[in-house]
């Protein structure tokens, strides 16, 4: 067993995740951050995934909570708070050839029984080795795991204070709903539900999470792609309806400057951070914010 001093989570903030996941926010991030609440005092990241939300997210006084419903994603969260330096003992020599990627993707598709650093090493793996991180087809490029060891560390320090939890959605929302709580939501995208493994998300769940998140006492923000089935789920009263886009990183490679529609949902003005902050002029340049106000595309406003 490594000895380890963990990061303090001052100087943690706006850090990058130390991985890439299928739907990951790293291209909308900063717009997600804007449209959250001004307070709350628990924070509940709802599908964590690859947690580029959280981790570029400042460090606050408020309680947080990092969910996903696949096991070895949650266990390598698990491994990177509390087992860093033997997460990465168990990568340091990891092969990156097409044979070992094949046997590791065996070992963890037959679910064969492995200690939890083991495994989150053999997921990792996939992760970093696999074509778009899709955990299936070995992509054949150069990956250095050393690289990615300063970023394990940073983000094992943000994490010391975070509850990582690995329970379906509507069990989690009514677990930690409060007046004062903030759930975030990054779900798989309406007709993309078979691209996520381990995770048992269908099309119904789309109206169970409707359901689940419309009753809340808390806030939340929602984060989807552009298509009138989710708009028509969440086109009801006190639910505000934004239309933005994000690059596409993989059809960059084909399309340059590829831009997907995305919808941004809350059950508040998802304006009052902005608006706040062009008030108390606490951003160098205030007619950056006041753009990004008049080129909001409102789809519904509750």
């Amino acid at each position: 067993m490594f000895l380890h001093t963990f990061p303090s989570r001052k100087g943690c903030e706006r850090i990058n995740s130390f991985m890439s996941w299928i739907g990951g926010k790293k291209a909308l991030r900063d717009e997600i951050l804007l449209r959250f609440p001004i307070e709350f005092g628990r924070y509940i990241e709802v599908f964590g995934g690859g947690g580029w939300i959280l981790f570029h997210k400042p460090v606050g006084n408020e309680f947080e909570v990092y969910n996903d419903f696949n096991p070895n994603l949650a266990n390598l969260f698990r491994c990177v708070r509390d087992a860093p330096e033997d997460l990465k003992a168990a990568l340091q020599y990891t092969l990156n050839s097409r044979l070992d990627f094949k046997h590791v993707r065996t070992l963890l598709k037959t679910q064969t029984e492995l200690p939890d650093v083991k495994r989150a090493a053999c997921f990792y793996q996939l992760i970093r080795q696999s074509y778009a991180s899709n955990l299936d087809s070995f992509g054949g490029a150069p990956r250095s795991m050393w690289s990615k060891f300063p970023l394990i560390d940073a983000c094992c320090g943000r994490l010391q204070k975070v509850v990582i939890e690995n329970r379906d959605f509507e069990h989690l929302i009514k677990q930690y709903d409060r007046p004062d709580a903030f759930f975030y939501c990054d779900p798989p995208y309406f007709e993309t539900e078979d691209y996520y493994e381990d995770v048992g998300f269908t099309q119904a769940d789309h109206q169970r999470l409707a359901d689940a998140l419309m009753g809340i006492q808390g806030r939340f923000l929602l984060s989807y792609n552009d298509c009138p089935e989710i708009q028509s789920l969440y086109t009801k009263p006190g639910i505000f309806i934004e239309s933005t886009t994000r690059l596409s990183n993989i059809a960059q490679r084909y399309e340059g400057g590829k831009q997907y529609a995305e919808l941004i949902i809350g059950n508040y003005d998802t304006t009052e951070k902005v608006r706040q902050q062009v008030q108390l002029t606490l951003w160098d340049d205030p007619h950056e914010i006041y753009n990004i106000l008049s080129e909001r595309t409102v789809l519904f406003n509750g």
